[in-house]
């Protein structure tokens, strides 16, 4: 293996990457991967904000528009929030508690391949006879009548994505649980640790209904089963049921990731220790608990009856407390500091209002007798996009800044970075706070177009030219990252100056063994103490010695791309395509190859010696 800093051409960058059990560049693998689809899912908003931006508009046809529609709800959420944060958990949660990886490295890798082609199979929808076209949710009464193989693409392509988040969400787990340095206990922990932690139980609870449902509707759909079909005695809102008890703690799945990274903002640059950890600590998991507690407040118009419909609003309402404790905390965790508006800053206290915002809607949503009237109308459009822009995207924009410079070495340029978050916070709230009021007035979701003459020209007008910013200020982000990665000015261990947490005391990139020695960690913000008393490392919790390694593996890219052909022959057999048997056959037997190949092989991983340890310093080490 060559050293860490060495360069190396393109095809064997490549095969590096193609093979990495590696937390930090599969961390890499996510952010590209996410934020190309993160940019798919705004081409498919702007498409939405074109068309809806004038009355009778015929930018693109209805049922375009309806798959357009889906697609970006779809892309969002499973394919660019989730796996961009996975990106910086990756990066950043084996650093802050003092690992060398995550618990299961050959796992961490599947998972993520698992992702990528789930969201390729699903993409390719567009060019095999059209994409989904049942809204994001895909709800069984129009998916079981939806034409074509756009569900299939839809049901196959969230399974084998899934899988994935499911494996990642467990590895994060054992991660967190077994392998923080000594001295970290879990009430030292940096809360990005502790919100990925509960996110992570999140996963592994939330994960399983999605997974019932999808195998439910596979059966409906490829081998005409009725789990769904009322006419043959199915019942469709069993999927509403599946759907939400995933589709509720998914929510904070997100957002609680997005809190952690807040958090570590906030104290970084108002130079204090985070107000009131304990209560934060306690919020958050609090927040997990009553996460699935509410999900049948998603279906209010379905008919429970008003005992279940009270019991749910209650819950709703209940989640409000946890939240707004953690709002109090960062205001007071600014209170007093010395505070530096750097990029990530600005984007943590243009997060607060905008939470908020979502946050009092979603107590609105929470009544159910006044939710029958906000129910598909743009008036929730606007609470779900305060809420998973306001926190979540603000929150992943700020961390692509501040994380940067440990990532990759290199620091984004601050002017071009304070020019894309006034863009997009500007845009982001003219695009959604008229909507709010386009609800009120009666304008309906999901809606293709809409006629003159009602009073929504000059608000979805207004709402189309927010998104144009949005797009603008992503724009300048990419402009960024471009001019960095060319001008490629390194930085050193703890580029913002102010770093609290261990992972600001190792180089930036951090070695592929992160730690030559495993750190004490001996308080609340470790490195701060460390710096405090004029310390230039941290102070190590064993003598130097060998470490040990896992090797790179091609299985976990084989197991997934088998899955990936297996589900080509899964959906066209219903059409009896000759080959899509054997197809399906061939594909089972490359994931089934490559499990085989992995229990087989005699993997036992590397060593890297203490003698090259102390020859090669941080530059990197022979292995």
């Amino acid at each position: 293996m060559s050293t860490y800093a060495q360069k190396k051409g393109f095809a064997a960058t490549l095969w590096d990457y193609l093979t990495t059990v590696d937390h930090k560049k599969i961390a890499i693998l996510y952010l590209v991967t996410g934020g190309l689809f993160f940019i798919l899912g705004g081409i498919e908003a702007l498409v939405i904000r074109i068309q809806l931006a004038v009355p009778e508009n015929d930018f693109i046809s209805a049922g375009l528009y309806n798959e357009v529609l889906t697609m970006h709800g779809t892309t969002m959420i499973f394919l660019a929030a989730m796996p961009l944060l996975f990106a910086f958990m990756n990066a950043v949660v084996p650093l802050q508690i003092g690992a060398r990886d995550v618990a299961f490295p050959f796992l961490n890798s599947l998972g993520f391949w698992l992702f990528f082609f789930g969201g390729l199979f699903l993409n390719l929808s567009w060019f095999l006879g059209g994409a989904p076209d049942a809204g994001w949710t895909s709800y069984a009464s129009l998916s079981l009548a939806s034409p074509g193989h756009g569900i299939d693409f839809y049901v196959l392509g969230l399974q084998i994505s899934g899988a994935g988040t499911l494996i990642a969400g467990i590895n994060f787990l054992v991660t967190i649980i077994n392998m923080r340095a000594p001295g970290m206990t879990y009430m030292r922990m940096p809360l990005f640790t502790w919100t990925t932690f509960v996110a992570s139980a999140l996963i592994l609870f939330a994960f399983p209904p999605l997974t019932v449902g999808l195998f439910l509707m596979m059966f409906d759909r490829l081998f005409g089963a009725n789990f769904f079909d009322v006419a043959a005695g199915g019942n469709t809102i069993i999927w509403e049921h599946l759907f939400w008890i995933f589709g509720h703690p998914e929510v904070y799945i997100l957002v609680l990731p997005a809190f952690g990274i807040f958090s570590d903002i906030f104290s970084t640059f108002s130079r204090k220790r985070l107000f009131g950890y304990s209560s934060m600590v306690f919020a958050t998991v609090l927040i997990g608990f009553l996460g699935f507690m509410v999900w049948a407040h998603h279906m209010f118009t379905t008919g429970l009856g008003p005992i279940a419909n009270a019991i749910f609003a209650v819950a709703t309402m209940a989640i409000a407390v946890p939240t707004g404790v953690k709002i109090f905390n960062w205001l007071l965790t600014m209170w007093g500091g010395s505070i530096k508006f750097t990029t990530p800053m600005l984007y943590a206290v243009g997060f607060i209002p905008s939470f908020v915002a979502g946050g009092v809607t979603g107590v609105m949503n929470a009544a159910a007798a006044a939710d029958y009237q906000y129910h598909d109308s743009y008036f929730v459009v606007a609470h779900f996009h305060y809420v998973i822009i306001g926190g979540v995207v603000l929150a992943i924009l700020a961390a692509t800044h501040f994380y940067w410079p440990k990532m990759f070495g290199t620091m984004l340029n601050e002017t071009l970075g304070k020019i894309t978050f006034w863009l997009f916070f500007i845009g982001f709230h003219l695009t959604f706070f008229i909507q709010h009021f386009l609800g009120l007035m009666g304008m309906p979701r999901r809606v293709w177009t809409f006629l003159p003459g009602q009073g929504f020209e000059t608000g979805n007008l207004v709402s189309s030219i927010g998104a144009g910013f949005m797009a603008a200020g992503v724009i300048v982000l990419l402009l960024n990252i471009v001019i960095t990665s060319v001008k490629n000015e390194k930085v050193g261990n703890d580029p913002w100056g102010d770093g609290r947490t261990i992972e600001w005391a190792i180089p930036s990139p951090p070695p592929f063994y992160n730690f030559k020695q495993t750190p004490l960690v001996r308080g609340l913000d470790t490195w701060w103490i460390e710096k405090m008393e004029g310390k230039k490392e941290l102070t190590p919790a064993e003598p130097l010695g060998d470490i040990h390694m896992p090797n790179s593996s091609i299985l976990p890219f084989v197991m997934s791309l088998g899955l990936f052909v297996a589900a080509f022959g899964a959906m066209y057999q219903v059409d009896d395509k000759p080959w899509a048997i054997p197809v399906l056959i061939i594909g089972m037997l490359i994931t089934l190859g490559a499990m085989f190949l992995r229990s087989v092989i005699d993997d036992h991983g590397y060593h890297i010696h203490k003698e090259d340890l102390l020859k090669d310093g941080e530059k990197g080490v022979k292995a």
